[in-house]
Order: structure tokens, then sequence, then C-alpha cells
């Protein structure tokens, strides 16, 4: 284990440096738009933009790598990255941050998947599990960790966004100076939306709902909390609880859904997360224990469903296509996320800023009523053939980080 930790530390290395400044960059935005008095809508439509440039780079990277070669291409997406985020801070302009923020969401698409595919290709077959892992812990650690760097300086100022920057340039050392031949050209994942939803329609419905629920109170909740009055440690506070118990929950939901249907699991799961919606909606306002008591449970349901619904889809797959459906609702996750924090932002503007919760409620009492309807259309899996469940972060995924996943076929499967 140790030969197979050296072989990728560096990558790992690169990999918490960049989804420390990923994981500030989209909290400071949020807030600074808040700051700046723009309109909630266009919050919601700058969140939105963000995964808009997000799903362009999953397509486009793969090309980019062909043509200029892994180290190159992740300093080019860094350096635009970094021009970007300094840009965000000395103009005000919405238009132009519009912009921006897709440039952003297309840049770290591009920067995930060349160090995914890198470290995929650097893992011992008989390793990716523990590699896997350890690769989740790093992703928590960092992006917990980016939340408390708002705590640094004023979101109205240059230092912040110059941090980010600065944490995006620092990302590029650990891989250039890695000593590891860079990997093949990255995979080109085939993603067959009409195959997907055959293989499992409630799977598709799940991660839509996903996207558009996470998407926004990821997105649009730090700006919702400074709007309330509270300081910048309450905001990281609020947002870390819920991105660290939805982390944690991932292993018992998951154990559960390995002994029992995991459609009755899904739609427990989907139903819980309702209620959080509706908790925070009606209790958050009332006190700091409520806030970050909603934010837990939210995070503790809804940030779990995606890998839920992805462990039902493969159960239901053929051999070799673990890839290819994750990474096919990993895209519809994307979609949701484009429509959710837009959605939530009118709802807020129309009926009341709390609406940002009772917002995902809804949207999950649609999932549960489709999750009963599917119940009757279809038996359940046995469970000898379904597969083992293994926790999925959803956020700042993309199709190649399904191929380190033990449930892929990394000799067999060509997706």
């Amino acid at each position: 284990m140790r030969a197979a930790l050296i072989s990728v530390g560096a990558l790992l290395l690169s990999a918490a440096i960049l989804l420390a400044g990923g994981g500030l960059l989209g909290t400071l935005v949020a807030v600074r738009a808040q700051t700046e008095g723009f309109a909630l809508p266009f919050i919601g439509l700058l969140m939105s933009s963000y995964y808009m440039g997000f799903i362009v780079g999953c397509f486009v990277t793969p090309h980019l790598v062909v043509r200029a070669g892994h180290i190159r291409t992740f300093g080019a997406l860094a350096a635009l990255t970094a021009a970007a985020t300094l840009m965000l801070a000395i103009s005000q302009n919405m238009p132009l941050w519009l912009i921006l923020r897709v440039i952003i969401g297309f840049c770290f698409s591009g920067l995930y998947m060349i160090m995914e595919s890198w470290i995929n290709e650097k893992s011992p077959n008989e390793k990716r599990g523990q590699i896997l892992a350890i690769f989740r812990i790093v992703d928590l650690v960092a992006v917990t960790i980016g939340q408390f760097l708002l705590l640094l300086s004023n979101p109205a100022g240059f230092i912040l966004f110059s941090l980010v920057s600065i944490l995006i340039c620092l990302s590029i050392v650990p891989l250039a100076m890695t000593n590891a031949l860079a990997p093949q050209p990255i995979s080109q994942t085939s993603l067959n939306l009409t195959k997907l939803y055959r293989v499992s329609p409630i799977a598709v419905f799940c991660a839509l709902a996903v996207g558009m629920t996470n998407g926004a109170f990821l997105g649009i909740s730090p700006a919702y909390i400074s709007m309330l009055g509270y300081d910048l440690v309450m905001v990281s506070l609020f947002v870390s609880v819920a991105i660290i118990c939805g982390a944690l929950a991932q292993w018992p939901i998951g154990y559960i859904s390995d002994y029992i249907d995991r459609r009755f699991v899904l739609l427990i799961v989907s139903g819980l997360s309702l209620a959080s919606g509706l908790f925070l909606g009606t209790f958050g306002t009332h006190s700091i224990t409520m806030l970050l008591l909603g934010s837990g449970l939210y995070g503790t349901f809804a940030m779990s469903l995606f890998g839920l619904s992805a462990a039902h889809a493969n159960d239901h797959a053929d051999t070799g296509e673990f890839v290819a459906i994750s990474g096919g609702l990993l895209l519809v996750y994307g979609v949701g996320s484009i429509i959710g924090p837009i959605l939530a932002t009118v709802f807020m503007e129309i009926i009341s800023p709390n609406w940002l919760f009772f917002y995902t409620a809804v949207v999950y009492s649609f999932l549960l009523v489709i999750g009963i309807f599917r119940l009757s259309r279809r038996s359940a899996v046995p469970l000898e053939g379904q597969e083992d469940y293994i926790a999925i972060a959803t956020a700042q995924k993309t199709p190649q980080f399904f191929e380190l996943d033990p449930r892929s076929d990394p000799e067999g499967d060509d997706a």
C-alpha cells in the first residue's frame, strides 16, 4: 500500500490544494454576490452557469489532453481559472460574472478530469478501493478547509479571490514535478441516456432531483445565511456541517442498502430529505442551533442519495457498464444543478427567502411519488444480485472518477 500511495502522492496533494481552492471559491462567490446586492434570481443563474461550463468541460477536456498533453493542459486550465477568479474581484459587471463562472466551471471540470484519470491509471487494481477511500478523505478535508478559509478576510475585498488564485496555481506544482509518467489520453466516456433510463428510471429521476436540490442548497445557502445577518463563521459552519454529515452518513446508509431492497432505502432517504427541507424552512430562522441541526439533517440524507441512485442503477446494468452508467447519472445530476439554483431563487424572490429549503422539499415530494410508482412497475433485484454500495461524494466529480471505483472493470470496461 505504501508503494501505491507514493505513486499517487503528488497527485493527491495537487487534488487537495485544488479542492480547497474550489471549495472556498464556490462559497465566496455566493457571499460576494449577496454583498454586492445582486438580485436573488441572478445569484441563482450565477450558480447555474458554473455547472453549464462544468458539463461542457467533461466533453471537451479529453480532446485538449490529446492535443497538448496532461501537464500542459492542466497548467493552461489552472492559469485560466486563476485569471478568471481575479477578474471576479476586479469587476462587478453582472454579465461578465456569468461568463467568468462558465469559464471557471469549464476549467475546473478539466482540472478534476486530469487528476482523476491520472490517479486512476497509477492505482494498482488490488489497491483501488483503498486509494478511492483515501481520495474521498482528501476531498472531504480539503473542501471543509476551503469553507473556513473564508474567515481569513472580508469577502468584499480582493484578498480571498487572490488566495483562491494562489491555491489554484500551487496545485500545478506537485503535478508538474512528479516523476510519474503521464497516463494514456483521457477516455471519452460513452453516455447513452436513453439506455440509462431503460436500465433504471428511478435512478435517473433521483440523480436529477439531487442535482436540483443540492446544486441550489450548496450554491445559494451561503448567500441566504448572509441575508439572515449571520457572520462568516456561521456561513462556513452551515456549509461544512452539511458536507461532513453527508460524507459520513453514506457508510451506514450504504451498508443498510446492501441488505434490503435498495429502492426502499432510496424512498426512505428521499422522505427524510423532504422532512429535512421542511425542518429548515420552518425552524431554521429560529436559532443557530436549529439552523445547524437542519443543515446536518439535510446533508445526512440528501447528500447520500446520489450514491444510492448509482448503486441501484448498476444493480440493473450489464457487467462492464459501471463507468458509463455512473457517468450518465453524473451528467443528469449536472443538468439538475443548472436548473435547481435558478428555480430555487425564483421561489425565494416571489414567496420568501426560506423557500430555498421548502423548494428542496417540493422536489423530493415529486421524487417520492415517482419512486412509489416505480415500485409497482418492476420487481426487486435479489440481494445476492445487488452490487456492493460504495460511497460517492457528488460534488465536483467527473466520469473519470468512477474508473477508480472497484465496481468498474478496468481490464474490460471500455466505456
